[in-house]
């Protein structure tokens, strides 16, 4: 096991582990131990009380965070002529079609979200075994195959995201950086976990909100109350 150095000694002496803090007090602590000298990212970790392997208990959601995300979204928009000028007035960094296929196709995958129409996904499907592993590849329940690209890259722009419980049961998601007050992260939070809430499979028994953790890149986790929260 790695050696904690001097500041994550001091981290983790600033948190007790014995404790589950309220969302409030939990943002407050995350950006008080902070200390790298780049912006970290603020990451939740929420686990639910399901089984994943089953159909009926697969949780997977759209969010958008009230302040964003903090990072620059790249989004790369597939779409057929007629939408190009669009998608690039939304603010898509990258528009076009085949040529961008065939660059997928070479290995690039310099993008965070990828945008495309019902009409080009044909074209797609032979790309999944490269998009598929990245978390790329476009899905109408994520709201990235829509004919409304514009409203669909604006809304990724603005700090929409996509999240799927994990083989563990655990859903991790981005919310924020440690730049951000700690009433953003605050409110960042509160809307992933109520989406959560909201998504409980019927199938679910027992406990769904097990636990709940606040982390940032290089800080230790602080766990909060999930009756709390």
């Amino acid at each position: 096991m790695a050696k904690l150095t001097k500041k994550q000694k001091e981290a983790a002496s600033k948190i007790d582990k014995n404790r589950m803090y309220s969302l409030k007090d939990a943002a407050a602590l995350l950006k008080d131990v902070a200390s790298a000298k780049f912006d970290e990212s603020v990451d939740i970790a929420v686990r639910l009380g399901v089984d994943p392997r089953k159909a009926n208990q697969m949780v997977r959601g759209v969010v958008t965070l009230p302040h964003g995300t903090g990072k620059d979204v790249k989004v790369l928009a597939l779409v057929t002529p007629d939408k190009e000028a669009e998608a690039k007035a939304a603010g898509a960094d990258y528009v076009g079609l085949d040529e961008y296929l065939q660059k997928i196709k070479d290995g690039w995958t310099d993008v965070d979200v990828i945008i495309t129409m019902p009409s080009v996904m044909g074209k797609l499907g032979p790309l999944g075994r490269i998009l598929g592993p990245r978390g790329l590849m476009p899905n109408p329940k994520t709201g990235t195959v829509t004919m409304d690209v514009a409203k669909a890259v604006a809304e990724v722009k603005a700090g929409k995201i996509d999240f799927k419980v994990d083989k563990t049961g655990i859903v991790h998601a981005g919310i924020g950086k440690v730049s951000f007050g700690a009433e953003q992260i605050v409110d960042n939070a509160h809307e992933i976990i109520q989406t959560l809430i909201k998504l409980k499979p019927t199938a679910a028994k027992g406990i769904y909100i097990k636990s709940i953790y606040l982390t940032s890149t290089m800080s230790p986790a602080i766990a909060l109350d999930p009756k709390a929260v």
